[in-house]
């Protein structure tokens, strides 16, 4: 059996809404691959999924991946309730429509070659893998307020 994959993912927003950004690290064998982008009206919560999504779809194979993320959103989503929204209609309990449902289906289906073990990582808190992830997250706001293509690296 290979290694696992770490992914160190996160979200940011100048603004909720406002310009976002969002990073990932996907780190494997000695080999890192930075991914990062941004859109220019979205939340901190929409940036904190893409991040994952985009990295889950960078996987070139089916993967053992430990996923790390400050975001409890994510994680208490993907782990505790996907399965309820669905069952619900994509309601939350209060009968309210979930949101962000576009991006919770995208990442329910990136996940779905792996095996995956999510991890909650407390944000700022000098965790490097977290803190490149938030830089990456950043630099792709920057590029996009600045003019320049926040792309894929």
């Amino acid at each position: 059996m290979s290694k696992p994959v770490d992914i160190y993912a996160d979200g940011a927003c100048r603004g909720n809404p406002g310009p976002g950004g969002w990073g990932a690290i996907l780190m494997a064998s000695g080999r890192e691959k930075e991914l990062y982008g941004g859109e220019r009206e979205t939340t901190n919560n929409r940036m904190e999924l893409t991040a994952v999504i985009r990295a889950l779809e960078a996987l070139t194979r089916t993967a053992d991946a430990r996923v790390f993320s400050d975001s409890q959103y994510v994680r208490l989503g993907i782990t505790q309730w996907l399965a309820q929204w669905k069952a619900r209609g994509w309601r939350t309990a209060a009968r309210k429509p979930v949101k962000n449902q576009d991006l919770w289906e995208q990442l329910e289906a990136a996940t779905q070659a792996h095996r995956i073990e999510w991890h909650w990582v407390k944000g700022h808190s000098g965790n490097v893998g977290n803190e490149r992830a938030d830089a990456l997250a950043n630099r792709g706001i920057d590029e996009l307020v600045s003019g320049g293509a926040a792309r894929l690296r």
